[in-house]
């Protein structure tokens, strides 16, 4: 069954595909392959970061990156791994930002299994804090400890606990507050 429409197109079909040669598309594989490892050997840091550097997974004192660009070796070679130095990070206790609510104030939620803690004279008080910090050498934070936001988390509760454990409960939540805040500082 043929419809006389289609029957010559087909055989000139064929004729206006170009033929590509192998030599050619080897040339074009070779070109993409260099693009792709020009794009991933060029990186920016932002002002407020410190980029680390590894290659093939170690860590070289000299791979350290502050602001600007820069280039890495790509394909595995180098991994970057940004870090903000200049940023001032916080971790919340007792309480957890949620987001913003339509009038633009910030949302809590409370987190009663860390805000709850035994004073001195055996009574409970609910205490919320923050732990802000800022990271002043990017190799220590990220090879020395390893989970370093968990370990500051469990670290930081302890303190707390400590302290607010060795006063009564006034203390901890009238005149004791700024005496308590100094301590953990």
């Amino acid at each position: 069954m043929s419809n006389g429409r289609f029957e010559g197109e087909w055989p000139k079909l064929g004729q206006q595909i170009p033929k590509i040669e192998f030599k050619s598309l080897r040339w074009i594989l070779l070109a993409l392959i260099l693009l792709v490892g020009l794009v991933g050997s060029v990186y920016t840091i932002e002002p407020e970061e410190q980029g680390v550097v590894l290659r093939f997974g170690a860590f070289h004192p000299d791979r350290v990156a502050g602001p600007g660009l820069h280039f890495k070796i790509p394909f595995g070679v180098d991994e970057l791994i940004r870090v903000p130095v200049q940023r001032q990070l916080k971790q919340e206790f007792g309480f957890q930002s949620t987001g913003l609510s339509h009038d633009q104030r910030t949302q809590y939620k409370k987190v009663p299994d860390e805000a709850n803690m035994l004073t001195g004279d055996l009574s409970t008080a609910e205490v919320e804090w923050v732990v802000q910090y800022r990271i002043a050498e990017p190799e220590l934070y990220l090879f020395r400890v390893r989970n370093v936001e968990e370990t500051l988390r469990d670290l930081s509760e302890a303190v707390m606990r400590e302290v607010v454990g060795d006063r009564t409960v006034n203390e901890v939540i009238t005149i004791g507050r700024t005496e308590i805040a100094s301590l953990v500082h």
